[in-house]
């Protein structure tokens, strides 16, 4: 290891994350026309300077100096050109207009190039590749629709970075109008679309398409890509249909959570119609960014020093302020406001609620090996 990979050890430097999708051979085939030009121009430069060096002897410098201003077609009066010989004179009308020639030929290439807007396109979507690559635990949202509205709105508000994928062309208007800040033209179930969104670092996959077709090909399209890929996690896979007929189909295919509108409406209503007080209470206490209070889910590790013991042998509430409230095993059963000496086994997951501050604390105090130090205090 050398003195440099040392020091980038120590102070915890990262170097930048490359995409898995350069685009570096379409650039190269865009830049490709440019080659000729360029080496016509190097090569009357060099014709210019020997041609100035050996028919006027000029030094090296001045040779150069005189070949590079005479074949840019600047003018002249730097250096002794009036007392030019027959044959430098000559060749001095011949470099301007095959000067001419080379930058009239390169114009006309750069404007060609320029009027197609190829290249604008790929330099564009070279940068957005190269921003999706430096994000981490970010979900990959297929299909702009209503729906994507306002899911990117509640993962922008907690800060939960995100990919926006649709295949229509409008999807560059859309991303400036509603601030898709990350996002890909193409078709969503393409192994080459999942590489462009960096789909190796993601968290997940949310499909939001009205279409039940496209949700199956992208959910079979996602659990292929992590066989062939062999990615050390399985991704969190989200979607939605219109049909409850459909969700089971959704699930049974790979994907973890079916979302139906028509069942979320129907709860919705009923619940509203047998407890109307109780109408905005999961909103005010989930949903508003003001409110102090969060509810998340948590999976104890198999390693976790909580593993076997008795919830209130933890004491969990009393060293992070936050209560659990659900306890799911590992089997799916779910048990709803456990006592004290409900086991906590491997892999389940518990349902906490309190702030932020102190859901992150129970996070940390249960991926710890060894019982904690904190449990002597309380």
């Amino acid at each position: 290891m050398n003195l440099l990979e040392k020091i980038r050890k120590f102070l915890h430097w990262e170097s930048s994350p490359k995409p898995h999708i350069t685009l570096n051979n379409e650039l190269y085939s865009q830049l490709l026309p440019f080659r000729m030009p360029l080496i016509l121009i190097q090569l009357l430069m060099l014709i210019g300077t020997l041609g100035y060096f050996y028919i006027e002897n000029y030094s090296i410098m001045d040779a150069v100096f005189q070949a590079g201003y005479t074949f840019t077609t600047v003018g002249f009066g730097s250096l002794k050109e009036g007392e030019f010989s027959a044959a430098g004179q000559i060749f001095t009308v011949t470099l301007i207009i095959l000067g001419f020639t080379a930058f009239t030929v390169a114009i006309g290439i750069v404007v060609d190039v320029v009027r197609r807007g190829e290249l604008k396109r790929i330099v564009k979507e070279r940068r957005m590749l190269y921003s999706i690559a430096r994000l981490k635990k970010h979900f990959v949202v297929c299909y702009h629709n209503e729906y994507t509205l306002e899911v990117t709105k509640e993962l922008r508000k907690n800060h939960i970075p995100f990919v926006v994928i649709d295949p229509r062309e409008e999807i560059h208007q859309w991303a400036e109008e509603h601030n898709y800040t990350t996002y890909l033209k193409a078709e969503p179930h393409a192994e080459l679309t999942m590489l462009k969104a960096h789909l190796s670092s993601a968290k997940g996959l949310i499909t939001l398409s009205s279409s039940i077709s496209d949700n199956i090909a992208l959910i079979a399209s996602v659990r292929l890509f992590e066989k062939e890929h062999f990615l050390p996690r399985p991704y969190y896979i989200i979607s939605s249909v219109e049909s409850m007929n459909d969700v089971d189909k959704l699930k049974k295919l790979g994907a973890d959570t079916v979302i139906s509108p028509t069942k979320l409406t129907a709860q919705r209503v009923s619940a509203m119609a047998a407890r109307p007080d109780m109408e905005n209470l999961l909103e005010e206490f989930l949903y508003r960014s003001d409110n102090p209070l969060n509810m998340e889910e948590i999976e104890v590790p198999k390693y976790s020093w909580a593993v076997l013991k008795k919830l209130k042998e933890t004491h969990i509430r009393d060293i992070t302020n936050t209560s659990v409230v659900g306890i799911t095993k590992k089997d799916g059963k779910f048990i709803t406001m456990p006592r004290g000496d409900v086991l906590i086994t491997s892999e389940c997951k518990l349902l906490v609620v309190g702030t932020q501050h102190g859901i992150n604390i129970t996070k940390e105090l249960l991926r710890r090996r060894e019982k904690p130090k904190e449990l002597k205090f309380v």
